[in-house]
């Protein structure tokens, strides 16, 4: 997850409203999701899991791969970019250590979700993704391939981040081009969206409850994040404040298919 700070009027509705105050949790648990919408069970294996920054795979599905990896279902990881534009950094050196620290962040939260493969990074342009769709595609592409897998789980293209929305694009068409199926999880959907709103399908949506300590492996994941949870400078809070967090530390996951 990264701050979409993007130039261009193509996005600069997308940008308002991930940057305006977003939909407080409370207001989520008051619409008991997991009571309205159909549960799915989790899948089999193999599945590649797909994230356009570092985080995103942890934020949005972290809590399934936690229990598909102890159901000993082989889960493997394709990471995009490495989120380097999340604290606006102008110069390249410093945009190169954040990518650095990212990579161990991802790593080190891997590690807490339990024994998977080292993640497979791209390292494209974080902000830029949508320019790099058809190398995005390969890449996820060859991983589909490698792992044989069975399901492909990715953000979803309605997200309202370009990368997010890239991401997802570029994961369905490498999947269609294998018969894959494909899995969407939303990440700032939570944000900028409220209960019954007419942006998102629901009709196309499902839970995936939680085992207590899928979620708390999740939990203790998300904390690796420490880049994204702190804040950025003096007048600058962090990507990942305590109120955004609240939407990805429930007891169950949402994927829309």
């Amino acid at each position: 997850m990264s701050s979409p700070e993007i130039p261009g009027a193509a996005r600069s509705a997308a940008a308002a409203a991930i940057d305006a105050q977003g939909t407080d949790e409370v207001e989520w648990v008051r619409a008991r999701l997991p009571d309205h919408l159909p549960h799915l069970a989790l899948p089999t294996g193999p599945v590649v899991v797909v994230a356009a920054h570092p985080d995103d795979e942890v934020l949005g599905f972290g809590g399934c791969i936690a229990a598909l990896v102890h159901a000993g279902v082989a889960v493997h990881t394709v990471c995009l970019t490495d989120g380097e534009a999340s604290h606006a950094a102008s110069q390249p050196a410093d945009r190169a250590l954040l990518a650095h620290r990212r990579r161990g962040e991802l790593a080190a939260a891997l590690g807490e979700l339990g024994r998977l493969p080292a993640a497979v990074h791209a390292g494209l342009p974080d902000t830029a993704l949508d320019e790099y769709e058809d190398q995005a595609c390969a890449v996820i592409g060859d991983v589909l391939v490698g792992a044989g897998a069975l399901l492909c789980v990715a953000p979803w293209e309605g997200d309202l981040h370009s990368d997010h929305e890239a991401a997802g694009r570029a994961a369905r068409r490498a999947a269609r081009d294998r018969s894959v199926p494909v899995w969407s999880y939303p990440v700032w959907m939570w944000h900028w969206a409220r209960p019954h709103d007419l942006r998102v399908p629901w009709h196309r949506t499902a839970i995936v409850a939680l085992p207590q300590a899928a979620a708390v492996r999740k939990k203790a994941a998300a904390a690796r994040f420490t880049s994204q949870l702190e804040s950025r400078g003096p007048d600058i809070g962090p990507v990942l404040p305590t109120e955004e967090m609240a939407h990805h530390t429930r007891t169950f996951e949402t994927v829309i298919r």
